[in-house]
């Protein structure tokens, strides 16, 4: 496999826009390597709502295309597809262009790409294989990222892991990119059933597994019931969802909520209507889990708590990563997570603050400290 394109992870969490909401994103495709300062900065003076983000992204993305700047037309696509709610017709177009932006513009990279079988249908995967002259490789990375990531975001990751000798896959599992949007699969927490699909498609055992975002209570979940696992790491925690400051949260402590269903799905549906990051969180919440009414969907996301997670069945070798200001997961779960992990054969956790300029939600600010870190760990949690 030959690899062409280069990547940097500028250090720095910019003040591109004094919404926290559009700040973070903004930050994300930058810090990971694929989008300007300049486009972002341009944008930002324009955006003060979604449906601005939208038309500001576009015009970004149609700018770079003009250009000739794949890389970050396909990823201001991304991001134009991001805030879109579950009922917009133009989600799948928006994929579409980034799916096709993305690989025309890697195209000289030769990325391979699989369909592993999965529940009647498929699971998308990536394989970066390790980037060694000689020696043996180091052993194997799997990453996934959380509820609505697409393994594409991950390529910068991917690659820098395969130049340090180790061969890296990624995958979507259900409820993900592709698996959601081409094969119909909704969002499942029961995330050792894909793990084990894709351990078994590629062989593999005495892996490192990586889960990031809202993939940091994935992972511990699959890591419980798949001893092919031997490392884990969390790029970031969630350990319970409902505890979160959310909108669902807030319902929750409302006596209604469960028991009057119909009037708390049309609270919730006006919610989306008006738009804002509450509508939104409900309609990204529906659209993972196929569910036609919110109260459907949180139903799921209720599954997504301190029991079912089974921390106290993970025996791995842990590392665990956190931003001491994560806007999206509060930082009490970091302690919550760590104080349940009673039974893990090592617990590492390293908490990132505004002076390593990776204090926000994964390490976004800072991605290369973050890969330096994990790298690190690997190698001295691995029998060489």
């Amino acid at each position: 496999m030959s690899l062409k394109t280069n990547f940097n992870f500028p250090v720095g969490y910019h003040d591109f826009h004094e919404d926290k909401v559009f700040n973070y994103q903004m930050n994300r495709w930058y810090s990971m390597g694929y989008a300007r300062e300049e486009d972002l900065k341009e944008a930002a003076l324009k955006i003060k709502n979604f449906n601005d983000w939208k038309r500001e992204m576009i015009q970004q993305a149609e700018k770079a295309v003009s250009e000739d700047r794949l890389i970050n037309a396909a990823f201001y696509y991304r991001a134009a597809e991001f805030y879109l709610i579950y009922n917009d017709s133009e989600k799948e177009k928006f994929y579409d262009k980034f799916i096709n932006l993305f690989y025309r513009a890697f195209a000289s990279d030769s990325i391979e790409r699989f369909k592993v079988p999965f529940a009647n249908k498929f699971l998308p995967a990536l394989k970066v294989p390790a980037q060694i002259d000689s020696g043996e490789k180091k052993g194997t990375i799997v990453i996934h990222g959380g509820f609505d990531s697409f393994i594409e975001e991950f390529y910068s990751w991917m690659r820098y892991f395969a130049a340090q000798g180790y061969d890296v896959i990624a995958f979507e599992g259900p409820g993900q990119g592709a698996a959601l949007k081409k094969y119909k699969l909704p969002f499942d927490w029961q995330w050792e059933k894909p793990a084990s699909a894709i351990l078994d498609y590629f062989q593999l055992d005495d892996v490192t597994w990586l889960g990031i975002s809202m993939g940091g209570w994935l992972c511990f979940r699959a890591a419980a019931l798949e001893p092919r696992i031997k490392r884990v790491i969390a790029s970031s925690v969630a350990y319970d969802y409902m505890k979160f400051p959310n909108y669902f949260a807030q319902l929750l402590g409302k006596l209604f909520f469960h028991h009057f269903r119909n009037y708390s799905n049309k609270v919730s549906l006006k919610q989306i209507e008006k738009g804002g990051i509450d509508g939104w969180s409900i309609s990204n919440l529906m659209y993972i889990t196929v569910k036609k009414t919110p109260m459907a969907a949180v139903d799921v996301a209720e599954k997504m708590n301190g029991k079912n997670i089974h921390s106290e069945m993970v025996k791995q070798d842990v590392l665990i990563l956190t931003g001491r200001e994560d806007h999206f997961i509060p930082f009490k779960m970091h302690n919550m997570q760590i104080k349940a992990l009673n039974n893990t054969n090592s617990l590492t956790a390293r908490v990132f603050t505004r002076e390593d300029q990776a204090q926000n939600h994964c390490q976004v600010g800072n991605i290369k400290l973050a890969l330096e870190t994990m790298l690190k760990w690997i190698g001295e949690h691995t029998d060489h």
